[in-house]
């Protein structure tokens, strides 16, 4: 099947046809946008996300399910869904109508003390993790089996360890890697986000004022939701993250082998790309200083 093409006469056409009272407001396009999901707004106080695959399909009834249940015992705004669109025509997916989140992501956004930014990610993910668990969506294809064993994609990181081998100090990589895979969750699975990512962080005045894109979001697991504190955070933010989310040794051990898998493959695929690089190095610093008498 041909990609749809997705962009704003789609997704236009699909709300004039599919909602038309929502047909004299304008779409726009968002200033940060993704390859999974296009999002785009509706008026002032909507937006349209339109996912660009099967797999990110499976996702939208999954957040329509599960975010207003979720919403009350959190700390933040998460999306709210307005509605719910069929396919139509050449596109082939159900797609979803959002409330509009203020803040700009955490990627672009001024943060002066990153400290108090990472204590409020671990106070929202930590009371994600509280939520009754039961019924949850378990991992699957529809979040890339986040929160399910890291050993999913132990097939993948080994084979860009070796294709990298030259441009990476391997024994040290692979310290980490195998620390990581000595580990399991024992315990009842916990909500978890899956994709906690910059881009997926809203900020306002400095602080943490919303979080996005439940999509990988499921039951099992929660270290899938460690690995910002190797692509984000750093020094005192990342110390703090770690302090106040409240994980154990095993638990942020997996964190680290999520983050270097994502940083592996994505380095495999970019041979000249700087924020891999980087990640792998904190890493290595994170878990090398762990084991220092």
């Amino acid at each position: 099947m041909v990609a749809p093409v997705i962009d704003g006469a789609l997704a236009r056409r699909l709300v004039d046809r599919q909602f038309p009272h929502w047909a004299g407001l304008p779409i726009t396009p968002v200033a940060v946008d993704g390859w999974d999901n296009r999002t785009f707004r509706l008026g002032s106080e909507l937006t349209v996300r339109l996912p660009s695959g099967d797999w990110y399909a499976e996702q939208v009834a999954k957040e329509q399910r599960w975010l207003p249940e979720l919403a009350p015992h959190l700390p933040l705004p998460i999306p709210t869904p307005v509605a719910q669109g069929d396919p139509d025509g050449d596109y082939p997916y159900p797609w979803s109508v959002y409330r509009w989140l203020e803040g700009e992501p955490a990627v672009s956004a001024p943060i002066p003390d990153l400290g108090r930014f990472a204590a409020d990610l671990a106070a929202f993910l930590r009371a994600l993790a509280a939520v009754d668990a039961r019924g949850g969506p378990p991992p699957g294809r529809h979040n890339f089996f986040r929160g399910g064993p890291l050993g999913t994609y132990a097939g993948e990181a080994i084979e860009a360890m070796a294709a990298l081998a030259a441009d990476l100090p391997r024994a040290r990589v692979t310290r980490v890697w195998e620390d990581a895979m000595a580990t399991a969750w024992d315990r009842e699975p916990v909500w978890f986000h899956g994709d906690v990512a910059a881009t997926n962080l809203l900020v306002r005045d400095g602080r943490l004022a919303a979080v996005l894109d439940f999509g990988s979001s499921g039951v099992g697991d929660p270290a899938c939701d460690v690995p910002i504190a190797f692509t984000f955070l750093s020094g005192e933010g990342r110390a703090c993250f770690r302090a106040d989310l409240g994980v154990d040794d095993a638990t942020w051990s997996r964190g680290r082998g999520w983050a270097l898998w994502k940083a592996l493959i994505t380095l495999r695929g970019d041979g000249a790309a700087a924020a891999p690089r980087r990640e792998i190095a904190e890493l290595l610093a994170d878990f090398e200083a762990e084991r220092r008498p």
